[in-house]
């Protein structure tokens, strides 16, 4: 019996890690670069996760979600955050409606924006905290509670939320409790100078990508539950634990996290590692995550999480400092 899972399970990571090239040669068709980027949203994706991509206008960050919708044949809604977005704007509303036959009126619920299978929050840090709220209780949740009543989501359901770190005025920062909901907080970089050439000379010209369908939500939903089933060992499960408290300056041995950080990870973190890792073992045809795998993915886990002081802050230390010296200093559990 042990054999037939292990057989079953080894088939399931082929299909993933075929499924994965399939979607990687779809998407460069139409983005030039952002390999990391690309690989990043797609082991959320598969981990039933959310992500937060940070960077400035211009970068293709929607045109790259809009892409992945239609690589995966899902329903895809865009919400621009606006500071006069309602939280109605984007669950939905009650609307008052007659019957011509009877007469009779009643009141209907108008499904929203939320009620996608992949949604763009962009700049989602340009609406008030109550409209910013309503998207991530559903994030949280999937499902929405409205006119008194709760509606599911339809599964898979995944948020993708940009943020432009670049203009603050007139912003409302997501409170750290908000950005836990996030499973990876993802930067998105300039392109190297060959890439922009590449991408400039792309999209001046009159050729137009055809992008094909690929992946269908059941398709995910299977491999989410694949990315569920393998293991992963224990020394590996520690190692994201140790990584995760060695954040925290209460419990840190690290002398450079109790000068510089006022809160470090929750243990939300160390479930994030580690299905990001075991995400990222299986896109790539393993059958276990390995340690490596959990350094890989533990930047984008642990970027929104680790809080800088006042201390760190006059001192120019940032936090991607802090996180590389973490993952440097702290060691690898030795295998049973």
């Amino acid at each position: 019996m042990a054999e037939e899972m292990t057989k079953a399970t080894a088939s399931a990571v082929e299909e993933c890690e075929a499924a994965r090239t399939q979607i990687l040669g779809e998407i460069r068709k139409v983005i030039v670069g952002q390999q990391r980027v690309v690989d990043e949203l797609l082991s959320a994706l598969f981990s039933d996760g959310h992500c937060l991509l940070v960077g400035v206008p211009g970068l293709a960050k929607t045109l790259l979600v809009s892409t992945l919708a239609r690589v995966l044949d899902l329903e895809f809604n865009r919400i621009q955050f606006t500071p006069d977005l309602m939280p109605s704007d984007i669950t939905g509303t009650e609307i008052l409606e007659e019957d011509r036959t009877t007469g009779r009126r009643e009141f209907k619920f108008v499904h929203g924006p939320i009620f996608a299978n992949l949604i763009l929050a962009d700049e989602i840090n340009r609406t008030p905290p109550k409209t910013q709220a309503a998207l991530l209780q559903a994030m949280q949740e999937k499902e929405v509670t409205a006119a008194g009543q709760t509606f599911p989501l339809e599964r898979p359901f995944f948020v993708l939320a940009t943020q432009n770190p670049i203009e603050l005025e007139g912003t409302y920062p997501l409170p750290e409790a908000q950005l836990d909901r996030f499973m990876f907080n993802i930067p998105v970089e300039y392109p190297e100078e060959q890439e922009e050439v590449q991408i400039v000379t792309q999209t001046t010209g009159p050729a137009e990508a055809e992008v094909r369908t690929v992946l269908t939500g059941e398709d995910i939903l299977r491999i989410q539950k694949t990315v569920r089933r393998i293991p992963a060992s224990e020394h590996v499960v520690g190692y994201a634990v140790q990584i995760a408290r060695a954040t925290r300056p209460d419990s840190s041995t690290l002398p450079f996290v109790k000068d510089w950080v006022s809160w470090g990870a929750g243990p939300r973190a160390s479930q994030y590692m580690i299905l990001g890792a075991k995400t990222r073992a299986v896109l790539n045809g393993n059958l276990t995550p390995s340690a490596a795998d959990v350094r890989a993915v533990a930047p984008s886990v642990l970027r929104h999480r680790v809080m800088t002081n006042f201390t760190a802050e006059a001192e120019g230390i940032k936090v991607e400092q802090l996180i590389d010296r973490v993952l440097a200093e702290v060691p690898e559990p030795k295998k049973a």
